[in-house]
C-alpha cells in the first residue's frame, strides 16, 4: 500500500475530494461517494459491499491508523497531505483528517434485496429528504434486525456523506434500494410477502402494542411534518404509536426505532 505524498491542493488525483460540501449539495460526485472519519473508514474497508477507490489522509493520522491501513487493498492509492492541504482541497476543516472515496456501482432493485422466504423485516422510507433522518433510520434498522431498506426517489441518497456518518456506516453494508415512487415501495414489499404497516398518528389507526406481528412485515414511514399522504396510508395497514394525551408525534427516526424494536422483540 503506497503512501502518495501530496503537497499541491490542485493535484488532479484529488479531484474526487475537491469542494466536498458543494458537491454534496449538487450530487456532483457522480458514481462516487465520500466517507469521513475512522468509524466509517473501518466499515468501508472491512464490511462494506462497495469498492474503495482511494483514501485521503492527514499525515498525522498515519501512525494512529496503522492497523486499519494494513487492510487497504494493495491497488488502492492512499494520498497523504498536511492538514492545511486537506482543508484547502475539501473546503472545510471538520473531516478529522480521514477521507475515503468509494464507488456506488450498479443500483439494486427492491425485489432483489428482500428475502424470498422466512421471517423478514423491511423499512420503507417515502419522501425523507433529511440526511440525518435517513442515516438514523438506517442505524435503527440495523440495530433491530431489519434486512433491507427501500427508499423512493424523493428520499435523499443513503450514500450522502452525512447520512453515512449519522448511520454509523450502516448504509455501507445494510442492503438498500433507492428509486421509484412511494407507491412502488408498497407494491414491492407486498409482492415479496410482507404485510405493510403505515406509521401514522391518526387516531383511527391501530395501536402498535395491540397488533400481532407477522413473520414478514414492512414499516412505511413518511417525511417529518407532512408524514404519509392519505392515499398511501389507505394502501397499507395504518398503525400508530400510543403517546400521552395532547401529543401525537415523534421524530421519524425515533418512530422507526420504537416500531422496529417492537417487531424485533416479537420475533424473538
Amino acid at each position: 500500500m503506497p503512501d502518495l505524498n501530496i503537497t499541491d491542493p490542485g493535484d488532479l488525483r484529488l479531484a474526487p475530494y475537491l469542494s466536498i460540501r458543494e458537491r454534496d449539495l449538487t450530487n456532483g460526485h457522480g458514481g462516487r461517494f465520500i466517507v469521513e472519519g475512522k468509524v466509517t473508514l473501518e466499515t468501508l474497508l472491512t464490511r462494506s459491499r462497495f469498492e474503495v477507490e482511494s483514501l485521503f489522509l492527514c499525515e498525522t493520522r498515519l501512525e494512529p491508523l496503522a492497523d486499519l491501513l494494513a487492510r487497504v487493498p494493495a491497488d488502492v492509492p492512499v494520498y497523504v497531505a498536511s492538514q492545511g492541504v486537506m482543508d484547502s482541497v475539501a473546503g472545510f476543516p471538520m473531516h478529522r483528517g480521514v477521507l475515503a472515496c468509494g464507488l456506488k456501482g450498479a443500483p439494486r432493485a427492491g425485489a432483489d434485496i428482500l428475502p424470498a422466504d422466512g421471517p423478514s423485516t423491511a423499512l420503507l422510507l417515502a419522501g425523507l429528504s433529511n440526511h440525518d433522518n435517513v442515516g438514523a433510520c438506517f442505524r435503527n434498522a440495523a440495530a433491530f434486525g431489519a434486512g433491507a431498506v427501500l427508499l423512493d426517489s424523493e428520499s435523499c441518497d443513503p450514500l450522502y456523506r452525512k447520512a453515512i456518518r449519522v448511520s454509523s456506516g450502516t448504509t455501507l453494508w445494510l442492503p438498500f434500494a433507492h428509486g421509484g415512487t412511494s407507491a412502488s415501495l408498497i407494491e414491492t414489499a407486498e409482492a415479496a410477502g410482507h404485510e405493510v404497516w403505515a406509521l401514522t398518528p391518526r387516531a383511527d389507526a391501530e395501536p402498535l402494542p395491540a397488533i400481532r406481528v407477522p413473520a414478514r412485515v414492512a414499516l412505511l414511514l413518511g417525511a417529518e411534518g407532512p408524514g404519509l399522504p392519505r392515499d398511501l396510508i389507505a394502501r397499507a395497514r395504518p398503525v400508530r404509536i400510543p403517546m400521552t394525551s395532547g401529543f401525537d408525534s415523534v421524530n421519524v427516526a425515533t418512530a422507526a426505532a420504537i416500531a422496529l424494536a417492537h417487531i424485533f422483540n416479537s420475533h424473538k
